[in-house]
């Protein structure tokens, strides 16, 4: 297992390593290459699951 982490570029919609462009335009870090180039899609399926924690909450069910 490597201390390596990997982001990915929102500028440039590409995957680097640790040193990369700044931070404001990364998501991550990410363990592995791999995860980082899911990055979009993991950040959606956060998204979803808040908002749907979210209205569960609002309609007293949280």
């Amino acid at each position: 297992m490597s201390d390596e982490q990997w982001f990915y570029c929102l500028v440039h919609k590409t995957v680097e390593p640790g040193a990369g462009c700044r931070a404001a335009d990364r998501l991550g870090p990410y363990p592995d290459k791999e995860t980082a180039a899911r990055a979009l899609e993991i950040a959606r399926e956060r998204t979803e699951a808040q908002d749907k924690a979210d209205r569960e909450w609002n309609q007293g069910k949280g």
